[in-house]
Formats: C-alpha cells, sequence, structure tokens
C-alpha cells in the first residue's frame, strides 16, 4: 500500500501503539524515519529501535516504546510540516516546545537534528514534528 507520508504514518503508529500500552510497535523503514528515530532515541523518547527483515525482504523498524510508571514517556507528537504544507523556519525562528520541555525535531543540511542541536550548529530547516 503506498502512503503518501511514511513520517506522518511512523508517528500514528507510535501515538496507536502508546495509546493501547504497546510495549513495540512496527513501522516500514526508510532513511528519514531511520533518521527521526535516532532523535527520537537520543533525547530519550523511546529505548531504541531495530531493523528487522522478517517479512519477505521488505525491511521494518522495531521500535520500543519507552514507559515511566505506566505512563507514556511521549505525551504529544505532532506532525508539522506536511507534504501540503512544508514549514520551514530560521535559526532565530526556531520553535521552542512548552518553553524547553520538549523536542522540535528539524530536517536541516547537517542531517536531521533537534531543535538544541540545530541551534547550537547554527542552523534552520524543516520543522518535522514537535514530541513531548
Amino acid at each position: 500500500m503506498s502512503v503518501n507520508d511514511p513520517l506522518g504514518d511512523m508517528l500514528t503508529r507510535i501515538r496507536n501503539a502508546q495509546m493501547r500500552g504497546k510495549t513495540k510497535v512496527i513501522t516500514p523503514a526508510s532513511k528519514l524515519r531511520g533518521w527521526v528515530l535516532d532523535v527520537l532515541a537520543s533525547e530519550g523518547y523511546i529505548r531504541g529501535y531495530s531493523l528487522d527483515d522478517s517479512v519477505k525482504g521488505k525491511p521494518n523498524y522495531l521500535i520500543e516504546l519507552k514507559y515511566f510508571d505506566g505512563t507514556p514517556v511521549i505525551r504529544e507528537l505532532k506532525r508539522v510540516s506536511t507534504p501540503g504544507r512544508r514549514v520551514y523556519k530560521g535559526v532565530k525562528e526556531l520553535p521552542s516546545v512548552r518553553n524547553g520541555l520538549g523536542v522540535a525535531i528539524l530536517s536541516t543540511p547537517k542531517g536531521v537534528l533537534s531543535d538544541a542541536q540545530a541551534r547550537a550548529g547554527n542552523v534552520g530547516g524543516e520543522v518535522l514534528c514537535t514530541v513531548f
């Protein structure tokens, strides 16, 4: 099945799995999804992820979700830039999610970075999603 917004599909799978209390979720693999998962893992929002080739040659990511006292660590996961409406921000305009408690994930010329890494590297880019 063809998906118009692969990143939005992955974020929705994560949200749905957390609502059901699942510990793991599977999503099709792609480079962009892997880069976003790297940022989520480095910021501590997921336990980790691994590449799973068990389904007839189609690679999938197995994402291990993180919970604290039975509640999901990710409280809010929003897609900002969509295929129909791209959102670009300069380094001085980067969003602050919940006064710095959350993270904005950006696609920059230096790769996919969190908002803090983008500020430190003095780069702006496309705001992919926000996490709190």
